[in-house]
């Protein structure tokens, strides 16, 4: 009888004790070494006006079965000095994965296969990307989360992991439109054709199809600037991957997503249900009086499979005054908005975006559901036009993780649990002795008794 008393004790000693260590025991052994790697791109040459566009393939990247924390970058020079956005505009950077069999050459589309995020557009399917809110925008995964990449089973036979980066800069030094050269305006690089040749559609004023590689914005009369030299600096955090680590999947909206996603063979031909890229037409002279210039843009987004809600921020381009997901049930899921530099020193540089405001919900409790109909919701300030503008959203989710049973997480923490926590044994061994003790003392008190009266 008193064994299972003691044992009872036992148990209730360890269930409360390690609980904590359930929950604190994971936190503790997240104290892994967090590991940064610092890279720079091959040299982006840029003289004033001019625009480079360029994709990098197999470029240097942490490798290995790993979970990424946190990716940032920022436009240097040849000596690692910060180069300020009124000087070189980062229209964009993004990061992908890909797949290349072993001995194949980067050119080879046959044995390429792009490992793409886990968004709906097909045209979207990087894994990282900003813009010039790049200083600024937190892009930590917090623990026990993370990217995680070069898993083995997920690498096909015969192939290997490897990474491109494409980085979107225009040199704004001496033009004569800084803010219509950032925003792709076509008058003002003087082309009526896109980077693949074929005519702009009637009513295309602005964007990317007129500002690509090697495209030239109009600068001002007797500045014909010298060729700089600069680089793209990437800033990778990243953690060995263990089995406390919960993975990621990466969500990226598009506000211009038209909802149409084809199937089949068709779907290589198909147009991109996401567009991109929209123009902001400046409001008229009431609105302007009434303080309500401001576009609304919105869309409607399907997610075939959701999870719970880890991380959210937005991308937006000069005139951005914010964006917001919705559920289905029209709760607020995530809103981002920008801040604007009020400088001229590199990340406060004054009327560009420097950074975008993030979502870091409680884990658990924002859950997107199977196929859940979402709202996503991009406004820009209308008091002029804005051409090329984006309305992106960057999501992480993960599977909701069931909650944990106490005698089944009991049983997967008591070794490791006592092993580093040797005073429980020591406790539950003191206890054993006094009941053992006690129970010998009332074992021979009795026996002592019954012998008087037999």
């Amino acid at each position: 009888m008193w064994y299972s008393q003691l044992w009872i004790l036992l148990l209730s000693i360890m269930l409360l004790s390690s609980s904590g260590y359930i929950v604190a025991g994971r936190v503790k052994e997240e104290g892994y070494s967090v590991k940064t790697s610092i890279f720079f791109s091959p040299p982006i040459y840029l003289k004033h006006g001019s625009v480079q566009d360029k994709y990098y393939y197999d470029i240097p990247f942490p490798r290995g079965h790993i979970a990424i924390k946190s990716f940032n970058g920022e436009v240097v020079d040849e000596n690692g000095n910060s180069i300020p956005l009124h000087e070189t505009y980062l229209h964009h950077w993004v990061v992908a994965r890909y797949y290349i069999q072993n001995e194949a050459k980067d050119g080879d589309l046959e044995k390429f296969i792009y490992a793409r995020n886990s968004g709906p557009c097909r045209n979207l399917g990087q894994y990282f990307g900003l813009g010039s809110e790049t200083r600024k925008t937190n892009t930590w995964v917090p623990d026990p989360y993370g990217i995680v990449i070069g898993n083995p089973k997920e690498i096909p036979e015969g192939y290997e992991e490897k990474w491109l980066l494409n980085v979107h800069a225009i040199d704004t030094r001496n033009v004569e439109d800084r803010l219509g050269c950032t925003e792709c305006k076509c008058s003002l690089y003087n082309v009526t054709s896109d980077q693949y040749g074929r005519p702009l559609a009637n009513g295309y004023v602005g964007g990317l199809h007129c500002c690509y590689d090697e495209t030239q914005c109009r600068v001002k009369e007797g500045f014909n600037g010298g060729v700089r030299k600069l680089y793209l600096k990437y800033n990778v955090q990243w953690v060995e991957w263990n089995p406390t680590i919960l993975p990621v999947k990466i969500f990226i909206l598009d506000v211009t997503d038209t909802g149409d996603y084809p199937s089949g063979s068709s779907a290589m031909n198909a147009p991109f249900s996401c567009k991109v890229e929209y123009s902001v037409p400046s409001c008229d002279s009431s609105g302007e009086a009434n303080r309500e210039c401001v576009d609304i843009r919105k869309t409607k987004v399907v997610l075939p499979h959701g999870g719970d809600i880890i991380y959210g921020v937005a991308h937006q381009h000069t005139g951005g005054v914010g964006s917001a997901l919705y559920g289905e049930d029209g709760q607020l899921l995530c809103s981002s908005y920008p801040f604007y530099g009020k400088g001229e020193e590199a990340g406060d540089e004054a009327g560009y975006i420097v950074g975008m405001s993030t979502c870091y919900p409680k884990p658990g409790s924002l859950n997107i559901k199977d196929g859940e109909l979402l709202t996503l919701i991009s406004n820009y300030s209308s008091l002029r036009m804005h051409t090329g503008v984006m309305g992106l959203f960057y999501l992480l989710l993960v599977e909701p993780q069931p909650e944990l049973n106490p005698l089944f997480s009991l049983q997967e923490a008591t070794v490791p649990y006592l092993v580093e926590h040797w005073w429980v044994l020591l406790l539950a061994g003191g206890i054993m002795a006094v009941v053992a003790a006690a129970s010998y003392r009332r074992r021979n008190e009795t026996d002592s008794y019954q012998m008087v009266f037999n």
